[in-house]
């Protein structure tokens, strides 16, 4: 059993925004389209403007009205279009991103988090310093560990478990869940957070956002709080 309260140089990362190549297509065609019947008016006027009849001229101001709305329809598209591009290089950026994440030691909210070759790992923080009592129950929420421990004022404090109970018998590897409590120096519950501190296993980059596999759960780049680099946890 140990507590460190001590970790590397947080790194923090930051998420991203969807895209499809269904939407790029649609928003080519509807450019195409409004750009062919944009020059097809345009010839039209112009052949009317040429063939009028200078005793009884045309009413010009229908066609201004109708040439300034092509305009500002063709405009928006080509705004769509560049929007489209922009979120595509997003998502782009986004699954590099996640990439970047795995074999990289994270920390996200959490309270279950897996055993893995003995050693499962939280972060814990105080605002003041406690006296804290943690409680470690397996998936069928059978309690297989408590145990009591001070802590100094901070956030991301780390508790490992090495996967023995209280009777000194070895749990075997799976998902545990831990709950903690803690008391400042007076005997008053104070807030404790309880966030899961593991190795990013793997990125699921088929899925809009990517997903993040953390002590067998699935997380979006923005709920890692923060990444402590390379780690010896796996």
């Amino acid at each position: 059993m140990a507590v460190d309260a001590s970790l590397p140089t947080t790194i923090v990362s930051a998420p991203a925004a969807p895209s499809s190549n269904s939407a790029n297509n649609a928003g080519s065609s509807k450019t195409t389209g409004i750009a062919d019947n944009f020059q097809t008016f345009l010839t039209l006027l112009t052949t009317q403007l040429q063939n009028q009849n200078p005793l009884d001229p045309l009413d010009t101001n229908q066609f201004t009205q109708q040439l300034v709305q092509f305009a500002g329809v063709e405009q928006q598209l080509k705004t769509n279009d560049s929007l489209t591009s922009l979120i595509s290089l997003q998502k782009t950026a986004q699954s590099t991103q996640a990439l970047n994440f795995v074999g990289s030691s994270a920390i996200v909210d959490g309270s279950t988090t897996n055993l893995k070759s003995g050693s499962a790992t939280w972060a814990l923080g105080v605002s003041k310093p406690s006296a804290v009592t943690v409680t470690i129950s397996n998936a069928a929420g059978q309690a297989v560990y408590s145990g009591n421990f001070s802590m100094n004022a901070g956030d991301h404090q780390t508790f490992t478990w090495d996967g023995r109970g209280n009777d000194g018998s070895l749990w075997p590897d799976g998902t545990y869940t831990l709950t903690a409590t803690a008391k400042d120096a007076s005997g008053q519950s104070t807030a404790i957070s309880t966030e899961i501190q593991g190795v990013v296993d793997s990125a699921d980059l088929s899925q809009d956002p990517p997903l993040l596999s953390i002590g067998g759960q699935n997380f979006t780049i923005d709920k890692v709080k923060k990444v402590v680099g390379r780690s010896s946890l796996s």
